[in-house]
């Protein structure tokens, strides 16, 4: 019995796609060594100052961003999980769906490797290792990963493609695929 080969549409697709999944897989694994880093040279709440205005402190974040749910019994765990994996398939399928492009793949795998990385926390540590703390003059900015920041950058680069870029119908830019 033979295996089955993709076609060759599949083989282009998956090659097309394959850059923005390799980043996500950089994302997610940037983000773990650098997790992995601050755990073993920090005690639990321990604060570095870096500058005036930056520390690195370890944290577990049980809940989500801004530690939204964090006072709950532990459901949320299970609740943000599921949520990423979800968002993630929807945003594996956008990614299949606009693979010609570059701004929406790359805001797409941002967000699946920060959405990752955090998911890979919850199963391992219970919660979602934090350590990047922003504050100034008395303000504090709740303590982050590069998880979150690629999330973050990826949410702001979707948008901005969805606002401002082409639209169904428009005629192809000189030189973009067709």
């Amino acid at each position: 019995m033979t295996t089955p080969h993709p076609t060759p549409h599949a083989r282009s697709a998956l090659s097309l796609m394959l850059p923005w999944l390799i980043l996500a897989v950089v994302v997610g694994v940037l983000d773990q060594v650098t997790k992995q880093m601050v755990m073993a040279n920090l005690r639990l709440g321990e604060l570095v100052p870096i500058t005036g205005f930056f520390d690195l402190v370890l944290v577990f974040n049980t809940g989500a961003a801004f530690s939204f749910l964090a006072d709950h019994s532990g459901w949320q765990r299970w609740f943000f999980t599921i949520l990423a994996f979800g968002i993630s398939a929807w945003l594996l399928t956008l990614m299949h769906h606009h693979r010609h492009e570059k701004l929406l793949p790359t805001a797409f795998a941002l967000i699946i490797g920060g959405a990752l990385g955090n998911v890979y926390d919850r199963l391992v540590h219970g919660a979602v290792v934090d350590f990047l703390h922003f504050h100034y003059a008395g303000w504090s900015w709740p303590a982050f990963n590069l998880a979150d920041s690629a999330i973050t950058v990826g949410v702001a680069m979707m948008l901005w493609g969805q606002f401002f870029g082409p639209k169904a119908g428009d005629p192809p830019r000189p030189g973009a695929p067709s």
